[in-house]
């Protein structure tokens, strides 16, 4: 089995960007409140490389390529000398779809970078406009070609619930993006952080809230898509911080646990679908993949305790054994 690789992040927030996205906050998003340093790289990866296990520099939180060049170059040039001569390391930078282009690609690739993820958000126009991207549609496409192009991993971030989204938008950016062959993918279920012009939006009633519940049942939907593509999704809403859990996030699709919330939507959903199919009975045992258990039960056993009413059944027993990743198999009895 090949190893994990792992990962030293480093965050830019804001850093680069001109524009101000009504969502972003990116200084309590990511829970860094001042940039990295070509320092704070060498001192980090000094102790971090320790062997040749798989690992890798990445930098995130801002528009990487909007920063001013001189400072790229240092912070790349900190990640490239212990990613140099090692085949199983490697460097991502995050950026806007608006802030890349052959050149840029060429540096980049000069100083070791080979994945590169695009913040899209939406593919549609209307979307991009209300959220204040400062970019359209067809920058990403523009961007997405240049980079498959060049050789390099495409990762695409999208949101679901912006300004003047809706689930059929949110699909419509999904199959763009397996389009685009897209090797990874981010969801983003949007969030309204303090101190923000979507704050302000959902205060004065502009703006309805992307509730937990409506991130579940558009993530189901997009996660569905992209496991039928086989495009791996690398994560599922924003990773928690301290300043987020403390009250920074003041209404959204805010969860620590998003990710396992939808999966184990996504396991009801298909459990559901099944028992439907099979003959009527009282007790039910469920197999599943390994290590699946838990999303099958639930959050507090939510899923057996719905499936048991919706079915009426007495029992529900589940059993993880060797099969596909996402195969389930049911016996009644």
């Amino acid at each position: 089995m090949k190893a994990k690789k792992q990962i030293l992040p480093f965050f830019i927030p804001n850093n680069g960007c001109n524009h101000a996205c009504v969502f972003c906050n990116q200084n309590k998003i990511s829970g860094a409140q001042k940039s990295a340093t070509s320092k704070d790289v060498i001192d980090a990866a000094g102790s971090f490389f320790t062997t040749d296990y798989p690992a890798e520099i990445a930098f995130y939180g801002g528009s990487f390529t909007g920063i001013p060049v001189e400072v790229q170059n240092e912070l790349l040039g900190a990640a490239y000398s212990f990613v140099n001569g090692h085949k199983d390391r490697s460097i991502r930078i995050s950026t806007r779809p608006d802030l890349i282009d052959g050149s840029i690609i060429d540096r980049l690739i000069g100083y070791g970078v080979d994945t590169i993820e695009l913040g899209a958000q939406s593919m549609c126009d209307d979307v991009l406009l209300l959220s204040k991207r400062g970019h359209n549609a067809s920058h990403v496409d523009i961007a997405a070609k240049l980079i498959k192009k060049a050789g390099l991993t495409l990762v695409l971030q999208m949101m679901t619930g912006l300004p003047g989204d809706s689930i059929e938008k949110s699909i419509f950016t999904a199959k763009r993006f397996i389009e685009m062959e897209a090797d990874a993918v981010r969801i983003y279920p949007t969030v309204v952080v303090a101190n923000t012009q979507l704050h302000d939006m959902w205060q004065n009633g502009a703006y309805r809230e992307h509730t937990i519940e409506d991130a579940i049942e558009y993530c189901v939907e997009l996660c569905e898509l992209f496991i039928e593509a086989r495009v791996p999704i690398l994560r599922l809403g924003l990773n928690p911080t301290e300043s987020l859990t403390a009250g920074d996030a003041v209404a959204g699709a805010y969860h620590p646990a998003l990710g396992e919330l939808v999966y184990s939507r996504m396991y009801r959903k298909k459990v559901t679908a099944l028992l439907e199919s099979l003959p009527k009975g009282e007790n039910a045992t469920i197999f599943v993949p390994l290590g699946a258990r838990s999303k099958m039960v639930g959050q507090h056993r939510s899923n057996i305790n719905y499936l048991k009413e919706y079915f009426s059944l007495k029992s529900i027993k589940v059993i993880e054994t060797t099969m596909e990743f996402d195969d389930i198999f049911i016996e009644i009895a």
